[in-house]
């Protein structure tokens, strides 16, 4: 063990004795220094000094010794020293923004998939139990996947809305091929004055109103947490391409490419010294931190939150089941209900005919509605869990951030002589000061002044967006929601889960159903646009061709998937 630390310590005698001898010599060709300028930078050699020289023209790297950098070296290294920042930054950053965006991505076409899975489900009611009507039925419900992709995705459009004009409609067919069996020759006038009367004579009871307090449970957390990780990867891309100050780009400079007009291309700077350099140049960027740590927390929050009728995979998946119920409601009161529409309506002019139906394959009719059995641990709601368990890791991420630079990239190994931006010393003697905006009084280093606009606009987008998060999050007792842009319901809704939440089962045998989520994801993906991913229905948990039904729609899918591009995150 001695005969170690002898070794040991003779090399270090040598390699100061080496730093001594650079020191008080100085650097004697500017060979080595022209070569990386060139194969560095990409720049010409022509005018690049061969041995040290004075440099009175200077402005950052000055210094007694000759030194082999010109005022257009300076220049250049300078251009650099920020590209070389931001490339580092960015780097930093990478594994946090590609978790956002495939999550983000991941969220959002699994969203879809619910959507068409959930409009097929309803379609294959209407073929299977309500063949008369399923044809006439499938534009309304087209139109209510569409409408309800359109507000998942951030579009002003109205949940109170979309879900009375899909009742509005389902009731004239409802009373033409139910309550008053065989199909009609009334008139246009005739059946908007029967859907004009669904609002006043409740045909289908209270289960609108259920719709709409599960749609306006579901709905809105889902939409607010895309939004928030939009905001997110939004976040990162600002800071991955900040405006450094004069200031900073001087003192980068200093730190990174002075040493090079002494002949110290591979000299790094002291860790003290890089972290006052550091720390100044983020200092509005560590700012962000206390409000990028809420906003974690608040999407756990929410995340946590979105379970039973506050899970949209609960909802939209057992949609299709409410419907039935209303249909039953009305023709279990069709009596009342007729008495109703002849009084309000009149009695229409009838003329029998045929009616529309579903086209059936009837080698595959036996095959109904293919159901997979799923895995508990595959869930939308786990998938959220297994990222926001990941994405807490990165709660104090821009809080450290200067120091997480210096230690991974950019200073001296402990022990090793270091450059302090003058000189190559055994160790760093200023004080080093503290991050964020107050801590750069008495930064040796960087002068810090004012604030960055840019960081304060994010700072308020999301200050914001953890409102809405925190406002989405569905209380133990109770939750006012406010349905949707563009005005609507306010209603005062209890978090428990009772059978009028659907939670219970409903007439029709509710059932608890989750969607598979698979390994399509891409190992690799376009992290500048997550939005124009799309998934193929390889993995679709919904056999609809099994039933042979044609009224379902297949064209929901390629207009959320073209609305997305329109509505990339509506605040």
């Amino acid at each position: 063990m001695g005969a170690q630390t002898w070794r040991v310590g003779s090399r270090c005698l040598l390699l100061l004795a080496l730093v001594g001898s650079i020191r008080s010599e100085g650097v004697q060709s500017c060979e080595e220094v022209r070569k990386l300028f060139q194969g560095r930078l990409v720049g010409p050699v022509k005018g690049l000094p061969d041995s040290p020289r004075a440099g009175p023209d200077l402005q950052v790297c000055t210094a007694k010794k000759p030194t082999c950098c010109t005022k257009k070296m300076e220049e250049r290294y300078q251009v650099v020293a920020r590209q070389d920042m931001q490339q580092v930054l960015q780097t930093s950053s990478s594994t946090l923004k590609f978790l956002i965006s495939r999550n983000a991505a991941a969220f959002q076409e699994t969203l879809e998939t619910l959507i068409r899975q959930a409009e097929n489900y309803t379609s294959i009611l209407f073929c299977n139990t309500y063949r008369n009507m399923a044809l006439e039925a499938s534009a309304s419900t087209q139109e209510l996947f569409t409408d309800v992709g359109l507000y998942l995705f951030g579009a002003d459009v109205n949940p109170e809305e979309f879900v009375n004009r899909f009742f509005d409609s389902l009731f004239p067919l409802v009373y033409n091929h139910l309550i008053n069996p065989g199909v009609t020759d009334s008139s246009l006038e005739y059946s908007e004055c029967i859907r004009m009367a669904r609002r006043d004579i409740s045909p289908f009871g209270n289960i609108p109103k259920r719709v709409l307090g599960q749609m306006g449970r579901s709905l809105l957390p889902s939409r607010t947490f895309l939004q928030a990780l939009n905001l997110g990867i939004e976040v990162i891309n600002t800071t991955d391409h900040l405006h450094f100050s004069k200031e900073c780009g001087r003192a980068l400079l200093r730190m990174q490419y002075c040493p090079h007009c002494q002949g110290l291309a591979l000299t790094k700077p002291c860790m003290g010294y890089c972290l006052n350099v550091l720390r100044g140049c983020l200092a509005h960027v560590a700012e962000l931190n206390s409000h990028w740590h809420v906003y974690i927390r608040s999407l756990e929050e929410l995340s946590d939150a979105m379970h039973g009728t506050y899970d949209i995979e609960h909802v939209l998946l057992n949609f299709h089941l409410l419907v039935n119920d209303a249909v039953m409601q009305a023709h279990l009161d069709g009596q009342k209900l007729s008495e109703q529409v002849n009084k309000i309506c009149g009695r229409p002019v009838r003329t029998p005919t045929q009616s529309p139906r579903c086209s059936f394959d009837g080698s595959k009719e036996k095959h109904g509605m293919k159901i997979s059995i799923r895995n508990g641990e595959e869930t939308l709601a786990n998938r959220r869990k297994e990222f926001i368990n990941s994405l807490r890791l990165y709660r104090t991420f821009y809080g450290g951030l200067a120091d997480q630079l210096c230690a991974n990239e950019l200073d001296a190994a402990d022990g090793l002589p270091c450059w302090n931006g003058e000189d190559i010393v055994k160790s760093y003697t200023q004080r080093v000061v503290g991050n964020g905006i107050k801590a750069q009084s008495g930064n040796p280093e960087v002068k810090v002044k004012g604030t960055d606009p840019v960081i304060n606009q994010i700072i308020d987008k999301l200050r914001h967006v953890i409102q809405l998060l925190q406002g989405r999050s569905p209380k133990p007792t109770k939750w006012e929601h406010h349905m949707g842009s563009g005005g609507g319901m306010a209603e005062q809704v209890s978090g428990d889960c009772d059978d009028e939440d659907g939670c219970g089962g409903s007439g029709s045998g509710e059932v608890k159903r989750t969607l598979k989520i698979t390994d399509w994801i891409p190992e690799e993906m376009n992290l500048s646009d997550v939005k124009q991913i799309h998934r193929t229905d390889g993995g679709s948990a919904l056999d609809t061709a099994g039933a042979g039904c044609t009224a379902a729609t297949e064209t929901t899918a390629l207009t959320l998937m073209g609305v997305v591009m329109l509505f990339p995150g509506l605040w």
